[in-house]
């Protein structure tokens, strides 16, 4: 059974209508008769969307418990026995409830997708998670659940659910998306006018770049060489000197007229057209081109302009800036320059900046022979010259007659000139033809192919040698000077190549993709395989086309070692380019392999942290778990005694002590099941305004009467955290203070605010703590001084920062001035937009309605 295909319904914020578009499609699937059901679908309490769930088949949801609370996820087994061929899965992005099958909903969607299932499914644009940063920015707003930009890039089909701002505030007005006595915090919070165009833009900027993916596959899969002006997209061709900045900031100018503008910054390294690159130069524009939001690539090409023109045509570009070139009046005698040249071929789908610059007119040398092969005009000239050439200076000659030696001159400067244009072969007809002609028409007797002077015969055949020595060594230099260019080349690629590893570019992909673009393929893929007889697998492809199965299927492969192979798709290269791609291919290897190796130091760190506390948890529990219990076990046997008639008084005592030790048992397993959480990944903050003195007053039930102080002003701002993590945070500090603290100097607990932050204090008059070991006490299974055994097994502190770092907080450790130590927990003043981020429904600037701590 094949793979299940995906369609998502992206939106820019909640209420666009992703969730009714969904039901929509499959009530016309079901129509036409596809067997369609509802796996997972959220109405949260939307009276038309909830109408559109009728005539659907359900599946019936899971019911796990989480901490004494009954939740609803999507059965994954259900749907999975049920075998439909279209699930409905809303909420892409969705986290599951601790303990559920997967972490994530997009989990689960892979395990029916993987089973053959179609599934159709929702998402906000605000959940991408390399779009975090910018939402934040936009919104005030953190998002804590997040899909990865793959998952949905992967997606069959992404359909853009679209509503201008106005019309989504309207909708809002009108209750239609959230209930009346949330609708005025959430107009005046997240769905202020400027966020939601701004979502919308990045909304509608992200699948105009998925769209263009699409466009790119199905041009290459049909061979479409033509430019399709879909939008704007500018190549600036790099020669390596200064004027590249000008260029890239030119280009930069134009792609901000149009919307969606691309800016592609290309430098060709080969030595003829642009001229020689400066390292230093090129690694500054391409810093410049990275940070106005373009993208630099560094390809080899044989002939720069068509080399650029390719590279624009496979990129689709609609706009090529060039710089005003930069050699003198005089150099032009030897070809129109890059610019004219790309102006010229461009043909009517390419528009061609040129662009002036400080640097015109100031090149130095002379272009001579600098190609890595003759282009077909130099050689069309060198035949000329050599062949058509003697033949109308013998008919110069023939009315003025200078002489047999300067005849002889004249003729030698035509087979060097035919020997510099076109190679050896011209030259050396060249001089066949001119030995010809001097002995025909120049040397007695005329006309005829005899010589009568000897000393004639000397001359003509010095003539053919000279000639002859002349051509060769002229070919030999363009043949070194050929040689030196392509070294230069190989150089600058490998020269990049090691910058990019010491940049810590590091990714598979991102090598196998500059192999592709410096190649100009059309894709790349590594493949493997563990012995001579086992299928090849794919470690790693970029590209467009049908994935290759075997190397040999390729244009080109390249072999690393006995079981691993590059192939490449697109074109079959010279055995001159193969030495650069052995380099990439064992770079290639060599990336695979530490990705591979830090993937497995990454499994040997978390073992390693495994063991280390198992260790520490079987000494806690070998003493300080069962200390408690032995009090227990104490006063129970005491009280069951029949020796002993204990007094009122007595079994009071024998049962507070009971009491006493079940709550020290009860928070040390607490503490230990909250570290199990915190390293296993499973807390999931669900974050709310509160005030802090709605809190904190709550974590100094469990210490002494009058061991702690509070001093929380009641015009601090609200903090958007999570009530229950915030209570465990704080009344862990506060036991921590009140253990070491002296009995007569009481704990304070205080906050203040400071700019967008708000600080909570736990200030204790105990021993302090030294400053190498302000962050171990933060360590599980760590009590620093003279701490008594059975006071703990050192995981209070950790646990708090643990819970304070789940709220996008910070706990430190500071000196109290005049000695102790303060706790300082800082957190995030809220700003009336809040996100609900456990299950998935967006809660903006309004309270949820369930709590998971």
């Amino acid at each position: 059974m094949g793979r299940g295909k995906l369609r998502i319904y992206l939106g820019a914020a909640p209420g666009v209508g992703k969730t009714y578009a969904m039901l929509s499609e499959a009530h016309r699937r079901v129509e036409r008769g596809t067997d369609c059901v509802v796996a997972f679908v959220e109405h949260h309490g939307r009276a038309r969307t909830e109408v559109m769930l009728h005539g659907l088949e359900q599946v019936p949801r899971a019911e796990p418990a989480y901490r004494g609370t009954v939740f609803t996820e999507m059965d994954v087994d259900a749907v999975l026995r049920r075998a439909p061929a279209v699930a409905l899965v809303d909420e892409l992005a969705h986290t599951n409830i601790p303990g559920s099958r997967n972490t994530k909903r997009w989990q689960d969607i892979e395990e029916l997708l993987a089973a053959g299932i179609d599934v159709v499914s929702t998402v906000n644009i605000q959940h991408l998670e390399s779009l975090g940063d910018v939402v934040e920015s936009i919104t005030g707003v953190r998002q804590q659940e997040t899909v990865p930009d793959e998952v949905v890039r992967r997606a069959d089909q992404i359909e853009l659910v679209d509503m201008s701002p106005q019309a989504l505030r309207r909708r809002m007005a009108h209750g239609n998306i959230y209930q009346p006595d949330k609708v005025d915090a959430a107009l005046s919070n997240y769905f202020r006018p400027g966020n939601l165009t701004a979502l919308r833009e990045l909304a509608l900027l992200w699948v105009a770049d998925r769209v263009d993916e699409y466009l790119q596959e199905y041009r290459s899969e049909h061979h479409v060489s033509a430019i399709w002006g879909s939008r704007e997209r500018i190549v600036v061709g790099l020669t390596g000197g200064p004027e590249g900045r000008t260029l890239i900031r030119r280009a930069a100018r134009l792609a901000e007229k149009g919307a969606g503008g691309e800016v592609l910054a290309v430098y060709i390294s080969r030595s003829d057209g642009l001229t020689s690159a400066s390292p230093k130069e090129l690694a500054q524009q391409r810093t410049l081109i990275e940070d106005l939001g373009g993208t630099f690539h560094h390809v080899v090409g044989d002939d720069i302009p068509a080399a650029l023109l390719d590279f624009a045509r496979g990129v689709n570009a609609t706009q090529i800036v060039l710089g005003s070139s930069r050699r003198k009046t005089w150099q032009y005698v030897f070809g129109p320059g890059v610019g004219a040249t790309v102006a010229r071929e461009s043909g009517p789908d390419l528009d061609v900046h040129i662009v002036t610059h400080g640097e015109v007119a100031k090149g130095r040398g002379l272009p001579v022979a600098r190609g890595a092969r003759l282009g077909r005009a130099r050689i069309v000239s060198g035949w000329v010259v050599g062949v058509v050439g003697p033949v109308g200076l013998a008919l110069l000659l023939n009315a003025i007659h200078l002489g047999l030696a300067n005849d002889m001159l004249l003729f030698l400067s035509l087979t060097v000139a035919s020997a510099l244009l076109g190679g050896l072969l011209p030259a050396l007809v060249s001089a066949a033809l001119g030995s010809f002609l001097l002995n025909y028409y120049y040397t007695p007797p005329l006309h005829r192919l005899t010589i009568a002077d000897p000393k004639n015969i000397v001359a003509i055949a010095i003539f053919v040698g000279v000639a002859v020595s002349v051509a060769s060594v002229v070919d030999l230099a363009a043949r070194r000077t050929q040689q030196a260019a392509r070294l230069r080349a190989e150089s600058e690629i490998l020269s990049f190549l090691a910058g990019s590893v010491l940049r810590g570019e590091t990714s598979l992909e991102a090598l196998l993709e500059r192999v592709r673009e410096t190649f100009g393929m059309e894709s790349v893929a590594l493949l493997e395989r563990k012995s001579d007889v086992d299928p090849w697998t794919c470690a790693g492809r970029v590209g467009v086309g049908v994935p290759l199965e075997r190397p040999e299927d390729g244009d080109v492969d390249m072999p690393v070692g006995d079981h691993m192979a590059l192939a490449l798709t697109g074109r079959v290269l010279p055995a001159s380019d193969r030495r650069v791609l052995a380099a990439f291919a064992a770079q290639a290897a060599v990336v695979l392999d530490r990705r591979r190796l830090r993937e497995e130091a990454d499994r040997a760190r978390a073992l390693a942290e495994g063991n280390r506390i198992r260790t520490a948890l079987l000494a806690a529990v070998s003493h300080d778990l069962r200390t408690p219990l032995a009090g227990i076990k104490a006063a129970v046997s005491s009280l069951r005694s029949d020796d002993v008639a204990w007094s009122e008084e007595d079994q009071a005592e024998l049962l507070e002590g009971i009491e006493a030790g079940a709550d020290r048992l009860d928070h040390l397993v607490g503490n230990l099941l909250d570290m199990s959480r915190l390293q296993t990944g499973t807390v999931t903050p669900i974050v709310r305004e509160i005030d802090l003195d709605e809190v904190v007053p709550m974590a100094l039930v469990g210490v002494p009467e009058g061991s702690a102080e509070l001093d929380i002003p009641e015009t601090l701002p609200m903090v958007a955290v999570d009530p229950g993590l915030l209570e465990r945070a704080v009344a862990n500090l506060v036991e921590n203070a009140v253990k070491y603290s002296p009995p007569d100097r009481p704990v304070l607990v205080s906050a203040s605010a400071i700019a967008d932050r708000v600080e909570v204090r736990v200030v204790d008059r105990g021993p302090g703590v030294p400053d190498e070991a302000k962050d171990r006490i933060f360590e599980p299974f760590q009590r620093y001084g003279d701490a008594p055994r059975g006071a703990g097994v050192g995981l209070g502190l950790a646990v708090a920062r643990g819970f304070t770092e789940a709220m996008n907080g910070t706990l430190n450790a500071e000196d109290t001035p005049g000695g102790g130590l303060t706790m300082v927990l800082t957190l995030r003043a809220a700003t009336g937009v809040v996100e609900d981020v456990h299950d998935g429904h967006d809660v903006y600037g309004v309270q949820p309605e369930r709590q998971v701590s």
